[in-house]
């Protein structure tokens, strides 16, 4: 049996999460941004799974502590940005083993390079037992997602993006997703969120809740400044055959003028809980209780994450699930 990466709802040993501790990355926000990511690890561990949070020097440890539960386990090590679920290692397994790829990664795109996020997901791999293999190909964990059959989505914009793999044709991108993550069927969504800094990652737009079951946003009102890209990903999946589910989207999210890449979608999916970010906006709760029904085995919540987003990402991209071995 050939090596596959497990969907994201499949048992799981334990969560990496990165805590924020760069100032200039969250300018006036670096204090809640730190409140909202230990509320995460605390909800995920107090549910009863292993959390690993990343803290990166003696004050950034002795803050982390500060805010979390005893049943976090914080890990000191050198990374840049917090979001792990692109820095970290992509885990696949079959039969016998588990394993881990590591992708090319140029910050991306170039634009956020920072010292260690290049290294940081060899290392958490190789310290948790698992060999190390590589690509040669520029890819981050939150540019695709897959319901574990093989199936795979995620976004031109993003992987077809020249700032990436300019000489990879469309072809050659499925083919080593196929070689190294076991996917045998990509499907492809169009852009990804309006101001999305990671240039269109899927998990911000479209994520699998089941085998062939895909969650889309519905445009939340006119004003939705994302309305037409949610359609056409909708439209896009539901022409490849795939199953789509449609729940609410937080609609025009706002900071200085500026719109946000606020999704509900960016949920994370651990063991025994499923954690929505929330943002103040009035289709919250809507929200969460959509995602809620979805996950009848789990336990939902909603935290807030306006000021985790205001770094650039959401809680799903801070974290990094070990699939439990088989």
């Amino acid at each position: 049996m050939a090596a596959t990466m497990p969907p994201e709802w499949a048992k799981q040993d334990w969560l990496w999460i990165g805590f924020p501790h760069l100032a200039e990355e969250w300018p006036g926000f670096l204090a809640p941004a730190q409140e909202q990511i230990a509320a995460f690890a605390n909800a995920v561990a107090e549910s009863g799974q292993q959390v690993r949070l990343l803290v990166r020097d003696d004050a950034n440890e002795a803050r982390a502590r500060t805010l979390t539960s005893d049943a976090v386990t914080l890990e000191r090590r050198t990374y840049g940005d917090v979001w792990l679920r692109d820095t970290g290692p992509l885990v696949v397994m079959d039969k016998v083993e588990r394993r881990a790829i590591r992708f090319a990664f140029n910050g991306w795109g170039g634009k956020y390079e920072m010292p260690g996020d290049e290294s940081v997901g060899e290392t958490i791999a190789r310290d948790a037992g698992l060999s190390v293999s590589h690509s040669p190909m520029i890819l981050e964990g939150g540019a695709v997602d897959t319901d574990g059959t093989g199936l795979c989505v995620t976004t031109e914009q993003c992987l077809l993006n020249p700032n990436r793999n300019p000489s990879m044709s469309r072809a050659a991108i499925e083919e080593e997703l196929a070689a190294r993550l076991g996917f045998t069927r990509v499907v492809w969504l169009g852009e990804g969120l309006v101001n999305d800094h990671t240039d269109g990652h899927v998990d911000n737009l479209a994520r699998f809740v089941g085998e062939n079951r895909l969650v889309v946003p519905e445009p939340a009102g006119r004003d939705d400044p994302n309305a037409a890209i949610y359609d056409d990903a909708a439209n896009r999946a539901a022409g490849a055959g795939i199953e789509v589910v449609r729940i609410p989207s937080p609609g025009r999210i706002e900071r200085e003028g500026r719109i946000e890449p606020a999704s509900y979608v960016n949920f994370a999916i651990t063991s025994n809980l499923v954690v929505v970010p929330v943002f103040g906006s009035p289709n919250d709760d809507a929200g969460v209780e959509a995602i809620a029904a979805l996950f009848p085995d789990r336990k939902t919540v909603g935290l807030r994450a306006d000021a985790v987003l205001a770094g650039g990402g959401g809680f799903h991209c801070a974290s990094q699930q070990m699939p439990a071995a088989p």
